[in-house]
C-alpha cells in the first residue's frame, strides 16, 4: 500500500508511520507536514533514509500541493490537526483552519483523484462530557470547546462528502493518547518533564476530572485496522478502558518520578472543562481489535522514555514553549 499521511511529525503520526513500516515492510510511506509547533521531525529521525518514507513539507490547506502529493495513493490518515484544547481557548481560529478547512481540502483532493480510502483521526472530545455510561458511536455530537468543535465540524464535512458524493472516508475517535514523542504541552509529558526539573505541577481545579487513558501503539494499531479492515462510511471509537482522575493520575507521575506530592500546585479550572470521557469501543473489537498495554506498565514506561530522551524534550520547553506556558498558567 502506498500511504499519504498528513500531520505525521507529530505524536501519534509518526507513532503510526513507524508502526505501519513494522507491520507492512511492503507499505510505502509519504509524510505530509507543516511542521507546526508540535510537529518535529526528529520524532522520525530513524527512519531518514528509508527508501519507504518520504517527507513533504506542506500544509494540507494547500489545496495544489495535497493533490500532488495524493497522485497514485491508495489510502490517506489525516492526523494533522491543531489538538490541544488549552490553545483553543487563545487561538480558535487555527483550529477551525486546520481541523476544518483543511479537512474541506483533503476530502476535494481525495475526491478528485479518486483515492479509495481516506481515513480521518479525530476524538472522544466531540461527544462532550459524559456523566454515566460510554459513548457510542451513534451519539449525538456535543463538543465543548473550541479544539472539539472544529473536530466535530471536520467528523460531520467528511461523513457529509461519504453521503453526498461517496467519498469513501472513514473515522476514528480515540480516547486520551499517551507515550513517546508527545509534546510536553500534554498532560502526561508536561507533569513528567516538570517533576523531573522539580517544578510545579498545575492541577486544574479540583482534579477529579476523568480521562480513559490509551497508549499510542494501541491506537496505532487500531487505526491501522480501521484502515485495512473498516468499512467506508463508519465511525469507530478506540478507548484504552483505564479511566483515572487527573489528581490520582498525577499522584502516579510523581511516584514514578520519585517526587513528592507538594510539588502538585491546584489552579483555577479552564472554562468548559468536561468532567469525563469514556467511549464504547465495540464496534473496533468486532473487528479483532483489542488494547494490548496496560496502563500501569505503559504509563510507567512513558515515564521512563521521557527520563531518557532529554534531549528531545528539553530543547522543546524553551522558546515559544515558555511564553506559551507564562500565557496558560501564570494568571491562575
Amino acid at each position: 500500500m502506498r500511504l499519504v499521511v498528513t500531520g505525521g511529525a507529530g505524536f501519534i503520526g509518526s507513532n503510526f508511520i513507524r508502526h505501519v513500516l513494522g507491520v507492512h515492510p511492503d507499505d510505502r510511506v509519504v509524510n505530509l507536514d507543516k511542521l507546526t509547533y508540535a510537529g518535529n521531525r526528529a520524532n522520525l529521525a530513524d527512519l531518514e533514509g528509508d527508501r519507504r518514507y518520504t517527507f513533504v513539507h506542506g500544509d494540507i490547506c494547500d489545496g495544489r500541493l495535497v493533490r500532488d502529493v495524493l497522485q497514485g495513493a491508495d489510502a490517506v490518515v489525516n492526523f494533522a490537526a491543531e489538538s490541544h484544547v488549552d490553545r483553543s481557548l487563545m487561538e480558535p481560529d487555527a483550529f477551525l483552519r486546520t481541523d476544518v478547512f483543511g479537512v474541506f481540502t483533503l476530502l476535494e483532493a481525495v475526491r478528485e483523484r479518486r483515492i479509495t480510502r481516506l481515513l480521518h483521526i479525530s476524538t472522544d472530545e466531540v461527544y462532550g462530557s459524559v456523566p454515566r455510561g460510554s459513548s457510542t458511536e451513534a451519539d449525538p455530537l456535543r463538543p465543548s470547546n473550541p479544539y472539539s468543535a472544529s473536530k466535530a465540524g471536520g467528523d460531520m464535512l467528511a461523513l457529509a462528502y461519504w453521503h453526498t458524493h461517496r467519498v469513501p472516508v472513514l473515522i476514528t475517535r480515540s480516547s486520551n493518547n499517551f507515550g513517546p514523542y508527545q509534546y510536553p504541552e500534554k498532560v502526561i509529558p508536561l507533569f513528567v518533564t516538570n517533576a523531573l526539573d522539580d517544578r510545579p505541577l498545575p492541577l486544574y481545579g479540583d482534579g477529579r476530572n476523568v480521562r480513559d487513558w490509551l497508549y499510542v501503539l494501541d491506537n496505532c494499531a487500531g487505526i491501522d485496522l480501521v484502515l485495512r479492515k473498516g468499512s467506508d462510511g463508519e465511525v469507530y471509537n478506540i478507548g484504552g478502558g483505564h479511566e483515572v482522575e487527573n489528581v490520582v493520575l498525577t499522584r502516579e507521575i510523581l511516584r514514578l518520578t520519585g517526587k513528592p506530592e507538594t510539588l502538585i500546585a491546584p489552579v483555577a479550572d479552564r472554562p468548559g472543562h468536561d468532567r469525563r470521557y469514556s467511549v464504547d469501543c465495540a464496534k473496533v473489537r468486532r473487528l479483532g481489535w483489542e488494547p494490548r498495554h496496560p496502563f500501569p506498565a505503559a504509563l510507567a514506561a512513558t515515564v521512563r522514555w521521557y527520563l531518557e530522551h532529554e534531549a528531545w524534550w528539553r530543547p522543546l520547553k524553551s522558546g515559544e514553549f515558555r511564553a506559551y506556558y507564562e500565557r496558560q498558567y501564570g494568571h491562575r
